[in-house]
């Protein structure tokens, strides 16, 4: 089922011609650098990312808001620990595929 969730929201996305699979996605975070500080059943630095798909479930603008923060930064939602900026570690449509899969969650 979390896989099929992945997939539709890769789709909504206008993610690339193809759906990402789990294992891409993996990979995409290891080379964006977010499982140095996330992992997705529980909190190291950053929030879980299962947490992350929970308190934005049913936000439509969740992605959009999900891909900035990614990019920019920031800080205050899950605590005093700042998210810095990620650029150029990943292209839009690898993060877009990382924020669609945490959103599946």
């Amino acid at each position: 089922m979390k896989f099929i969730l992945a997939i539709m929201a890769a789709g909504l996305l206008g993610l690339m011609s193809q759906t990402a699979s789990a294992a891409d996605v993996s990979a995409l975070t290891q080379k964006g650098g977010c499982m140095a500080c996330h992992s997705a059943d529980k909190k190291i630095l950053g929030p879980a990312f299962k947490d992350v798909a929970a308190k934005y479930k049913g936000q439509k603008d969740a992605p959009e808001m999900l891909l900035k923060k990614i990019k920019v930064g920031g800080s205050g939602v899950w605590g005093p620990m700042p998210m810095p900026a990620n650029t150029g570690k990943l292209s839009d449509d690898e993060f877009k595929a990382v924020v669609g899969w945490v959103l599946s969650l």
